[in-house]
């Protein structure tokens, strides 16, 4: 069982907001209350995607996803960025996977504002073991959902470190700290198991 108290103490220490929602349906009508009027992106996360985020926030907001036909770019460019983790350590590390490098470049620089919307599956006691899911639980359900050619889509069990010309893993972040470019972070956690 995860230790909610002390990641929200180590995130609020390394400089990040934090509200915490039991459920998934109370995380989706905060989002939805605080974000309005804004411009939104948002990379591949099938947490968002869980929450109905992408149609409830377009209902009165900018919704860029390349999900809905906009560009990388446009979601680059607005000034709320929503977005998973692939792991997040009790520690306060924030671990993000991707292949093309929109998502973990957004969560570093660009934005006003970045929101984290994780669900308590992704949480793990400490960096070794966040890092561990993200690359061996995360990236193949990842790789197997997109039916990329790659043995970890193929085995479903862990990660290969493949040299597959499909490979997804191409880029690592680490956040240790929130960054200094952007203003405003915030991870919100949520009681229930979301996304891969």
């Amino acid at each position: 069982m995860a230790n909610l108290e002390r990641l929200q103490a180590n995130l609020e220490r390394h400089g990040f907001h934090v509200v915490c929602f039991p459920t998934a349906g109370e995380a989706a009508d905060y989002l939805d209350r605080k974000l309005d009027g804004r411009t939104i992106g948002m990379g591949g996360s099938m947490t968002i995607q869980e929450l109905g985020l992408m149609e409830r926030l377009a209902a009165h907001n900018t919704f860029y996803s390349h999900w809905s036909g906009a560009t990388h770019e446009q979601a680059a460019g607005a000034e709320v960025y929503l977005t998973s983790v692939n792991g997040l350590a009790e520690s306060g590390e924030i671990i993000n996977i991707d292949g093309t490098g929109n998502r973990v470049a957004a969560t570093i620089y660009g934005h006003k504002e970045v929101y984290f919307v994780v669900g308590v599956n992704k949480v793990e006691p400490d960096y070794e073991r966040a890092l561990w899911r993200a690359r061996n639980i995360a990236s193949p359900k990842n790789a197997q959902r997109l039916g990329v050619q790659t043995p970890c889509a193929a085995r479903g069990d862990k990660c290969y470190d493949c040299d597959s010309p499909q490979r997804i893993c191409r880029a690592l972040t680490v956040l240790w700290r929130k960054p200094n470019a952007i203003p405003y972070a915030e991870v919100v956690l949520v009681g229930e198991s979301l996304g891969l």
